[in-house]
């Protein structure tokens, strides 16, 4: 991100030095006799050969005019020894305060590597820059970590700590100083992409701040073991809470639209308000998290990309089964709309509790979209599908309008499919107000490209 240079501000004994320099001058000028600048009419006469022999009191004059010529030219060389010292005295203050910003500049830069490579901040520290990091721009202004704390924290990353794992990751729940909860990703050590990611989530998470998207705390880097410190989710993934032991229970239908709101609010920030646009490229049940009042934030950033870096080479194919666009998954083609599939996915979950891909046999699987989409359209058949934990909560004219919605975001043809602000705005009318069924004020863009 380009930052422009700070112009340099003298200090205040600085300008003081240059005033001084300024009237020293003024009084040189002033002390000399010589006139400056002569106008025509008043210009010396030349002497002629007659008044070449000076007269006893000519010659009484010129020795006067010599002694006040001497006495001028010590003035002048004294003016000038002065000027010369003043002006020393700013030149070595300007280098004195170039050096110590620049010294200052290097010592926080040692201190962040330092941090990085032997400990980072003790946790109890991180709440507080919290408050002052509303928006930061580079990693070193996001806080680190030390693996002792974390290791405290876990209880040397005890199974019994864990809330869930990924392909190639843990999450833990921390506890710091018995007061502060937190949730520790731990990458598996050794894994090719495993930096990669780890980078990715600080470069874009270090950035948001947004009610629907995962807030980043700290991370850690000890040896090859990369770490990242979250705000802990009481309740989990949206994921376990449908498909899990209780298999949606404690989501009523108006908790369940209240979710879709949240997702469409937290993917219309990346779409629409980062700049760059951000691509999640892996929406799923799983990576929507929801607090104890079951707000939902989107989470897992290591696969995101931002919209300038599309036409880079090197962009490989990723994403989960089931909700991954055709488009994306045929062609490679990427866009916010691959998003938007991946969202309307996740809205027939909550419609209909099912997984987005269902076993028929031991070698066959059908999704969620081929399986539903001739029943979401068809209204008697409609409401047979739903999930039976909302069936008597649910509203039957709501019913119609989100299964509308999911059908067009599913849809085949990227082009026929909404845009995220679209749908957000056909949600808000279906969830209370109390649940968060109103216009918010527009998110603020951020201030400079990324």
């Amino acid at each position: 991100m380009g930052r422009s240079p700070t112009p340099l501000r003298l200090p205040s004994s600085v300008s003081v030095w240059w005033l001084g320099f300024l009237l020293l001058t003024a009084v040189a000028v002033a002390d000399t006799q010589a006139p400056l600048f002569l106008p025509p009419g008043n210009q010396p006469s030349v002497p002629t050969s007659s008044s070449l022999a000076p007269s006893p009191s000519a010659r009484m004059q010129i020795v006067i005019q010599t002694r006040h010529h001497h006495h001028h030219k010590e003035l002048v060389i004294a003016v000038v020894l002065a000027s010369a010292a003043v002006l020393a005295i700013i030149l070595s203050s300007v280098c004195a305060c170039v050096f110590w910003r620049r010294g200052r500049q290097m010592l926080n830069t040692r201190n962040i590597e330092t941090s990085e490579a032997g400990g980072g901040l003790p946790f109890g520290s991180i709440r507080s820059k919290l408050n002052n990091m509303k928006t930061t721009s580079k990693k070193g202004l996001l806080p680190t970590v030390d693996y002792p704390s974390l290791e405290l924290a876990t209880n040397k990353f005890s199974e019994c700590n864990i809330l869930g794992e990924g392909g190639f990751s843990h999450v833990y729940k921390a506890c710091f100083h018995g007061e502060v909860s937190a949730a520790v990703k731990k990458f598996d050590a050794g894994r090719p992409d495993c930096s990669k990611e780890f980078e990715n989530e600080i470069d874009l998470l270090g950035r948001i701040r947004h009610p629907n998207i995962i807030s980043l705390l700290g991370y850690c880097i000890h040896g090859e073991t990369r770490l990242l410190i979250y705000e802990l989710m009481q309740n989990g993934s949206l994921e376990t809470q449908l498909h899990g032991p209780s298999h949606g229970s404690a989501l009523t239908w108006h908790i369940r639209m209240k979710i879709a709101l949240d997702i469409a609010r937290g993917l219309e920030y990346l779409h629409e308000h980062c700049n760059p646009p951000v691509i999640h490229r892996d929406i799923k049940s799983s990576n929507i998290l929801l607090d104890s009042d079951f707000n939902a934030k989107i989470a897992d950033f290591g696969l995101a990309v931002v919209d300038r870096n599309l036409n880079k080479c090197g962009l490989e194919l990723s994403g989960t089964l089931g909700y991954v666009a055709p488009e994306y998954l045929l062609d490679g083609k990427l866009t916010e709309k691959s998003d938007v599939y991946a969202f309307g996915v996740v809205l027939l979950e909550l419609l209909m509790g099912k997984k987005p891909v269902e076993k028929m046999a031991p070698s066959e699987c059908q999704s969620i979209v081929q399986w539903a989409m001739p029943q979401l359209t068809d209204r008697s058949k409609l409401p047979n599908i739903v999930d039976p934990v909302i069936q008597n909560t649910m509203d039957l004219k709501h019913l119609y309008q989100v299964a509308a919605v999911a059908v067009l975001c599913v849809q085949q043809e990227p082009s026929y499919r909404p845009l995220i602000t679209d749908v957000l705005h056909s949600l808000i009318p279906l969830v209370p107000i109390e649940l968060g069924g109103s216009l918010r004020a527009a998110d603020p863009t951020p201030s400079s490209n990324w």
